[in-house]
């Protein structure tokens, strides 16, 4: 998946003759803290909340002042993880999406990103959640398919977790049956170090809290 194919639709770029009421009504209403400018498809930068409220001049047009834009984007080409890791590294809202040519086509919602992770990692379909410590040397996927498979479950989606500064890295999986016991014992007889599960059976208001849970623990 590439950054091209995870635009958002809906969301209007500001250009330099927008008033900072205006952005701010716009971001109130798509729920984001940063839009673009955007003048004739050249993308000048992003602005925040933060700058309009610093500018206190909330009528005058923002192409009035001076700007300290921030400049970050992605090109059209780019992979989902690239989209991520720049969204991640300036805590943005959104990320612009520029062509070959420098020319704006669009952002990326971090909403809207999130909502594409939770189709891709299976988090709605039903199962259990396991997360594995182990040395990087050590990691081998195939076997960790191979042990949730022999109990008669399906690896559904996994993503790797690494430390900075560390050999450590945590292996996250999701597998298609809610009930771990003979899954998590055969991990343990193959030295497998499992840190935390979310499973059993429960209700839809205890799967959010679970699933939030998890989220809190990975620090997402």
């Amino acid at each position: 998946m590439i950054a091209r194919q995870l635009i958002s639709s809906g969301i209007t770029p500001l250009k330099t003759s927008d008033t900072g009421r205006r952005a701010l009504h716009l971001m109130e209403e798509l729920k984001l803290s940063h839009l673009p400018i955007v003048n004739n498809e050249a993308f000048l930068g992003l602005i925040g909340e933060k700058d309009i409220y610093d500018l206190n001049h909330f009528d005058e047009p923002l192409g009035n002042h001076k700007l300290s834009l921030l400049n970050p984007f992605v090109n059209e080409h780019q992979h989902l993880y690239e989209v991520l890791e720049t969204i991640g590294k300036h805590e943005l809202s959104l990320i612009p999406v520029l062509s070959d040519s420098k020319k704006y086509l669009g952002c990326i919602s971090l909403q809207n990103l999130l909502k594409f992770l939770t189709r891709t990692l299976s988090i709605d379909n039903p199962g259990g959640v396991i997360v594995l410590e182990m040395s990087m040397n050590d990691y081998s996927m195939t076997e960790v398919a191979n042990i949730v498979e022999s109990n008669d479950a399906k690896l559904l989606s996994s993503f790797v977790v690494s430390h900075k500064d560390s050999t450590k890295m945590e292996l996250v999986i999701k597998v298609s049956r809610t009930e771990l016991g003979n899954i998590l014992q055969t991990f343990d007889r193959y030295g497998y170090l499992v840190k935390a599960t979310f499973g059993e059976h429960v209700d839809e208001e205890d799967l959010q809290e679970r699933y939030d849970s998890l989220m809190n623990y990975l620090n997402i």
